[in-house]
Formats: C-alpha cells, structure tokens, sequence
C-alpha cells in the first residue's frame, strides 16, 4: 500500500465554512472602508487570520493602525465567524464525506486534520466529528500557515507516519504548495482542482476511495 494514512484539509474540504469566511471578512472589510468581493475572498482560503488581515489591510488607506489595534481586528473578525460557527450541525458534514471518511477508515487508513484554524475544534464539534480522527494538527500547535508544510508534517509526525505515506487532501492552491513542500502527495477538490494544482485533481471527495483502492 503506497499510503498509510490520508490527511484532511477541514474548510472547503470536509466541511464548508466559506460563507461564514467570507461575511466575517467582508463585515470588517466595510468597517474599513476597504473594497472586498469574492474574488479577493479566494486569496485568503487556506491563509491564517493574521496573515489574511494583512492582506486585506494591503488595501486600507485609512489612519496607520497599530499592532494592537490590528490584533483588536483579527479578534473581532474571529468573534464574528464564531458566531457563524455555532449555527452548524452535523447535518453540515456533507454525506459524500461522511462516506469517504466511513470507507477509509474501514479499508485500514490513519485519518487527520491539517488545518490553519484555530477553531478547529469547535467545527468538529459542531458536525459530531470530535474524537474521530487519528490526530488533529491546527492553528493551536503550529507556528507557520500555508503554504509552510508545518501543519502537515505535525498531523503525519502525530500518527507516526513519514510524508510519503501520506495524502493530502486540499481545496486551496496554497495548501496544494504546502503539502508538496512537506514532501507530500496531495489530492485537490474544487478551485485547488480546477487549477491542476494537485498529484490527483478530483471531482468529488468520494473519488479518493477509488484512487486509493487502486494504489
């Protein structure tokens, strides 16, 4: 067996938390007058909250802030998108996941986490996945966010595994640049996809157990 265990991006991968991205962001975009679409959403999929205020204060042309008052911005954006997060269920683990996930577990593979997020275990909470996976690596016990392959390599360095008999699994091009960098095979879903990023660029999540049936 080429793969021992499969590593999961959690937003847009497992679950989809986009929506409550995206008006947490976009909430505090207006409150700084800075212009914030979509398009400028996809730029920080995948990018820690500190590093997406910094890009979105790329394009603040107000009062110079000062560290506080930018640690004071990323808090509030966090307050809001937990706000978003308490409103979910386990009805949001989409059931081609929960399959995928039922059915590698059952053909023998280490399952985790490789997340940005510090809120990481709350969304597993919310969706009735607590304690399900192998390991959890987050934004809790790492330093450096995508595409620095850190969270990667702490979820494999977790389960005992080395990078090479891992797959990751990602939806954000920088994820996809991460896991390569770890030395890590990965398996892209939508925009990462889309844009070929990964070793397998798949349609769906529950194409990877015909993939790994097949290695």
């Amino acid at each position: 067996m080429r793969y021992k265990a499969v590593i999961f991006d959690l937003d847009g991968v497992v679950c989809y938390t986009d929506e409550y991205h995206y008006g947490a962001w976009k909430t505090l975009a207006d409150k700084l007058g800075v212009p914030f679409d979509r398009s400028f959403n996809d730029r920080l999929r995948g990018v820690s909250r500190k590093e997406s205020l910094r890009l979105i204060l790329e394009r603040y042309t107000g009062p110079a802030l000062t560290d506080a008052e930018q640690d004071a911005l990323a808090e509030e954006k966090n307050t809001l998108y937990r706000r978003f997060l308490h409103q979910m269920t386990p009805a949001d683990l989409p059931p081609e996941v929960k399959r995928t996930l039922d059915a590698l577990r059952q053909a023998g593979f280490k399952l985790a986490i490789g997340s940005s997020s510090k809120n990481t275990p709350l969304i597993l909470a919310r969706i009735g996945l607590t304690g399900f996976f192998d390991a959890v690596a987050d934004g809790n016990c790492i330093t450096r966010s995508k595409p620095d392959p850190e969270v990667f390599l702490t979820a494999a360095a977790m389960m005992g595994e080395e990078p090479q008999h891992c797959l990751v699994v990602e939806d954000a091009v920088s994820g996809a640049q991460a896991g390569h960098a770890g030395g890590f095979s990965v398996a892209c879903v939508g925009a990462a996809a889309r844009d070929g990023a990964g070793d397998y660029n798949i349609l769906s999540i529950i194409d990877l157990v015909g993939i790994l049936e097949q290695l």
